[in-house]
Order: C-alpha cells, then structure tokens, then sequence
C-alpha cells in the first residue's frame, strides 16, 4: 500500500499527520490529492464533531452541518478561491446529498456528476465564475467518508474534468486508506487544539490585571513557560488589596512544570487569594498557607516570596518560604538582594517558621519577585544567578522609554526576561517575574 499510494498521490500525503494542526493538516490532504489525482479536492468536518458536542440522535439525521477545513482546485491556493469557496465556512448538506449518503451509511460515493445540490450552491456562490463553471463539468466525483472509530467526523470530496479519466473503485479505495490516516491525524491536532485552548484559557485567568492601580503602587509581570510545548506551569503570581488599604504581592513555584505542577499551583493561588481577604499578618498568611499545602497533592515544597506594601506608613513587608530572596532598587541606582530574617521554609512541610522582614520606604523604590527560573541554571550557582539578574534590573532601569511610567515597567519586564525566550540558557524551569514601583503617600 504505500507503493501504491506514492504512485496514486504526491508527496505530500507523507506529510500528512506530521503537524498537529488541523488546517494544516487539511492542507496537507488536498494537497496530496491536487493536481495529480483530481482537478479539485476539499476536506470537511463536521461542525458537531469540532465543537465536541454528543453525536445526532439517528444515524441518518435529515441534514449535516460541515465545515470547509480545506481546498484546492488544481496548483491554486485556497486564496485565490476565498471569495466564492472560503476555507471555514458551514454548510448545510440535505439527507439526499451524496455527502449526507456517505456520513450515514460509511460508504464511498463514486458518482459520473456533481450532484444537484452542490451545482445550485456553486452556481449561486460564484455566479458568472468561468473556474465555477468548470467545476461544475466535472465528469467523475468521489465522496469519502471520514470515519474514526466508526464514527463519521466529516468527509473528503475530489472531482475530475471531462479531460481525464473517471475515478475507479482501486483509486476510490487508495482515498478510503488516505482518509483514515487523514482521520487520526484530524482528531490528534483537534485534541492538541483543545488542549491547548484550555490551557491558555487557565493562564489568562490566572493572570492578575496588572493595568490596575494601586495607591502608591505600579505593578507589571513577565512570564515564559519551561520548554516550547508548555503554555502554564507551577509559577504563578497576584497582586491583591488587602483589607487595610496594603497591597499583596506574590511569586511563587510549585515544583515542576506541565499540567500536574499547574493543578497545585491554581490550588494555590486560590488559597492566597481567600488568606489576603482575612484581616490578618503576612507571617499568619504564610502559616496558613503551609498549612493548606500540606492538604494539597502535588503542593508540597512548593515556595513563594509574599510581599505587603502599605504605602500610608511606607513599609513593605516580606515573607518568604524556601523562594529566593526579592531585588530592591533605590534612588542610588544600585539593585540588591533584600536581607530576610528568614528564608522559610517551602511550603507543605507542616514545620515551617516564617518570620517578616520589614522595610522602610521612604522614596520610591524598585521592587522586583521572580522565579527561580530566571537564577538558577546548569552553568552557575543561584548567588551568581541572582547578582547577574541584578545587573539586568539595573542596566534596563537605566535605559530611557517613552511613555507613562506604567509603559516603562512593562518594557523592563520584557528586556529582563528577553535572553531566556531563545532557549539557549539552559534554563529548563518556568521564569515568572512581578515588578512593583513603590511610591509613598505623602502625609
């Protein structure tokens, strides 16, 4: 068979299945099948099956719904044709159409015309078209149904000119073996796509709004996820208000990164934001909060630098579980590691003491958490990770931006975190930073 398929179809059909894309993958189907073995070729899916909803009550409904995932008559490109047949479009198909006939019954449709149906909507979506007109010639159509596991998702429809010879049953079986390796690659890239729909849809939510304004307080974050193929990971940070006016910020890590590190990290998250609600001391925040990680699969060890400013009394409070140590960058220009009374202990461990360490901030200041991704590496220790991350916080606050001051936070959280987006640090963590412009009240 795949002899035989290398000489029916183009070399793209080996292609097929290789991205996990599904227009790419229909791309890749109708470009195995035009121009060589048809003049015209287009995959559809059904609109049921994309939008994951449960499968028609009866096997043969009295109309489809299908979506045009791909197209290409002859060497054009889908392009040239989006103003009559445009890629995404739903149409509906009637019970009598060969394509309903197919869904249903899970056979070929091997037919000498386009049938009635297709010719009205061609005719009426181009209406004076030559290229519709000679689609509309077309002596020889093959309709192949797209079955997985024995289920219809959506068929691939190929036409030929009067100038060429009609299809016969052996091509229309070389289809059928194209299509269910087509099928399986269809439902690995719409997997993929939802998977990854939902993952973006947990990392936008779980994103803090940091264009908001806070009394004394200018916040912007940065974040990259470990490897090319994670979209969230276990870092994660927030920035609250406090009861009292204070304003919460936080970094953390759960250990890891990938789904299971994300489920303990939201569950997290989550904690800390009820705790802050609570009238109650960041220390006895963090108490809580390792108490609540020991109850938490997947929590456990787990760090996090938490930090309150009050800007009435011009203090920022740290406390810190197992998490690196926050830089703070003064009027002096000079950025340093803050020195905690106490780097804690990770969370989930039940017998963590955690001390604050208080700040006065009589200026604004410079505040920045991050991640362990952004110091830590195979090729120097974290002291040396964090002095050099220092340097980056010093070099970029010393370049000039346009705009509010807002822009210039957002734009050194991007120049700080820009030699880890090539992958060649050798960094394999998430890199997650949160930057604070600290600004006193005035008396």
């Amino acid at each position: 068979m795949p002899t035989r398929r290398r000489l029916v179809f183009s070399p793209a059909a080996d292609v097929i299945g290789s991205e996990l894309d599904l227009h790419l993958t229909g791309r890749h189907v109708v470009h195995a099948l035009t121009p060589g073995f048809c003049d015209a070729a287009s995959v559809y899916l059904l609109e049921r099956w994309l939008l994951e909803e449960n499968s028609y009550a009866t096997a043969d409904p009295p109309q489809i719904e299908a979506r045009r995932l791909a197209l290409r008559v002859g060497a054009d490109a889908a392009e040239d044709w989006e103003p009559v047949l445009p890629v995404g479009q739903v149409i509906v198909f009637p019970r009598e159409t060969p394509y309903a006939r197919a869904l249903a019954t899970g056979q070929t449709q091997l037919l000498d015309a386009v049938d009635t149906h297709t010719s009205e909507r061609l005719s009426a979506s181009g209406p004076g078209d030559a290229r519709i007109h000679d689609l509309l010639e077309s002596a020889s159509f093959l309709v192949v149904p797209l079955q997985l596991r024995g289920t219809a998702v959506g068929f691939i429809a190929c036409t030929r000119g009067p100038d060429k010879a009609p299809f016969l049953i052996g091509e229309a079986v070389a289809v059928e073996s194209l299509a269910a390796r087509a099928c399986v690659a269809l439902d690995n890239a719409r997997r993929y796509e939802r998977e990854r729909r939902m993952a973006l849809a947990i990392r936008k939510s779980l994103f803090p709004d940091t264009a908001r304004t806070f009394p004394g307080c200018h916040i912007a974050h940065g974040y990259l996820p470990a490897g090319q193929d994670n979209i969230v990971g276990g870092d994660w940070f927030d920035v609250l208000r406090r009861p009292g006016g204070q304003v919460s910020l936080i970094v953390g890590d759960a250990m890891g990164h990938g789904p299971a590190s994300a489920v303990a990290m939201i569950q997290l998250r989550t904690a800390v934001r009820t705790l802050a609600r609570l009238d109650i001391p960041p220390a006895e925040l963090m108490h809580r909060l390792d108490a609540l990680a020991c109850d938490t699969p997947g929590a456990s060890f787990a760090t996090c630098m938490y930090a309150e400013w009050d800007p009435d009394q011009r203090t920022c409070t740290l406390v810190g579980a197992g998490h690196p140590p926050p830089l703070i960058r003064g009027s002096d220009g000079r950025s340093t590691p803050v020195t905690l009374t106490s780097a804690g202990l990770p969370l989930g461990i039940g017998t963590g003491t955690y001390e604050p360490t208080v700040l006065d901030v009589t200026e604004p200041t410079l505040l920045l958490l991050y991640s362990d991704g952004l110091v830590e590496s195979r090729h120097a220790d974290i002291d040396q990770g964090i002095a050099r991350l220092a340097q980056a916080l010093d070099a970029g606050s010393a370049d000039p931006v346009d705009g509010t001051e807002q822009d210039g936070l957002r734009s050194l959280s991007r120049r700080l975190l820009a030699p880890y987006a090539t992958g060649d640090t050798g960094v394999t963590d998430d890199r997650t930073l949160l930057l604070a412009e600290l600004t006193p009240l005035k008396d």
